[in-house]
């Protein structure tokens, strides 16, 4: 393969979780939004294998690089792939974006029964991946998700110190990796990250759901992006757009965020009963997976503190490995119930604790839940004291700068 970029920044959390299964017939797949850095890990295995052996047979296709145009199914990928095969030494398979070739399923399935193949993978809409996938490899697959910078990530990314104005940034811009090539500027920065998000909704989104009404998929997105964090089930949404003289079936709503959660656009987190230890089938609450997105989108307003805030935190939970759902405690809501292995996390999230009653609520919620595991608030307020009759606080800086360990909480 041709030589590879310049590596700057190596995300090496995403490194680490994938080792366990280089070298093995089981194929590696690495699955998230356009332009959040999938190809630059990909390239950062090739390069650890290299230094390991540096005459690897190492076997590179990107299907966005125009090289690869005709390469549109899985009998001209098997074929490309077969004739570059050897049978002396290990065979380094890397495919990038990989849902662009038809039925790629059928070459991976006969190409992962040599055990002499070390095969990896990058698509950009988890439906491409779904069960299909595992079934047809007979376990054989391990799915990694691939996430914006997180806040130490791009603070490494942008050389910056961990400071206010540093969150700041964060919480403003998101974590493309790409903005490392851009001046930090409102109107530079925007601009890019509207055409990101122009291209995951016309060709993950429009493209592969034949969607034809994008003048209302672009309403949604704008109501979903004002709401964020807000419970809703598509017929509650159908009831407002109604109430704003926009008919849509609460049928078709679902299909269309079931889509944008497919290509990653938005976070689908759903709601729990505490007590009954159930999934409840309706309403959910919805984050963006990229803060700038959602942002380009809805607009950087003061008064949306709290939705971003909560952003946050469910991003950096779900980058830390989390397992994260909405929890309902009738009739309080516990804003998130996380678990991770057999880890269980409870958060509350308040952009202020200034007020008793404030605190109350937030402490309070938590208080009611009657078991042992770890309860935590996360807010804005950096001066509020670090614990209220047991429960920690931890200032929203401090906890995207921690990996969430039992220890750390």
């Amino acid at each position: 393969m041709t030589k590879l970029p310049t590596i700057l920044h190596k995300r090496d959390t995403y490194i680490e979780k994938i080792k366990p299964f280089m070298r093995t017939p089981i194929v590696k797949v690495m699955i998230g939004h356009r332009r959040v850095g999938k190809s630059f890990i990909l390239f950062q295995l090739i390069e650890l294998i290299r230094q390991e052996k540096a005459d690897a047979n190492i076997i590179y296709i990107n299907k966005e690089d125009i090289e690869f145009d005709d390469m549109t199914n899985y009998k001209e990928l098997h074929e490309y792939i077969s004739k570059r095969l050897v049978s002396d030494r290990k065979n380094y398979i890397f495919i990038d974006e990989i849902q662009n070739i038809t039925d790629f399923k059928i070459a991976i399935r006969s190409l992962v029964l040599d055990d002499n193949n070390d095969i990896y993978i990058t698509g950009s809409n988890s439906e491409m991946f779904s069960g299909d996938l595992a079934n047809e490899l007979g376990g054989r697959y391990v799915e990694f998700r691939i996430y914006s910078l997180s806040y130490l990530e791009f603070l490494d990314f942008h050389k910056l110190s961990n400071t206010d104005e540093s969150l700041e940034r964060y919480t403003h811009f998101g974590g493309l990796p790409y903005l490392i090539h851009l001046p930090l500027e409102e109107t530079v920065i925007m601009e890019y990250i509207r055409s990101i998000y122009s291209t995951i909704v016309l060709r993950d989104v429009v493209e592969r759901k034949s969607i034809r009404n994008t003048a209302f998929l672009e309403q949604l997105i704008r109501f979903l992006a004002n709401n964020t964090g807000s419970l809703f089930s598509s017929k509650s949404i159908s009831d407002f757009l109604k109430s704003q003289n926009i008919n849509m079936t609460a049928n078709l709503i679902g299909e269309y965020v079931d889509a944008l959660a497919e290509a990653f656009v938005v976070h689908r987190i759903n709601r729990y009963d505490i007590v009954g230890k159930k999934l409840f089938e309706r309403k959910e609450k919805y984050f963006f997976e990229n803060m700038g997105i959602r942002n380009a989108i809805a607009g950087y307003k003061y008064q949306d503190r709290a939705k971003r805030l909560e952003n946050l935190v469910c991003n950096h939970l779900l980058y830390c490995s989390y397992d994260v759902k909405v929890g309902a405690l009738s009739p309080e809501e516990i804003d998130f119930v996380c678990t991770r292995g057999g880890e269980t996390l409870y958060i509350q999230v308040a952009v202020e604790l200034s007020l008793p009653d404030t605190i109350e609520r937030e402490f309070g919620n938590l208080l009611k839940i009657k078991d042992n595991y770890p309860k935590i608030v996360v807010s804005a307020e950096r001066s509020f004291e670090n614990s209220y009759e047991g429960i920690e606080h931890i200032y929203i800086r401090d906890f995207l700068s921690s990996s969430l360990t039992p220890k750390m909480i």
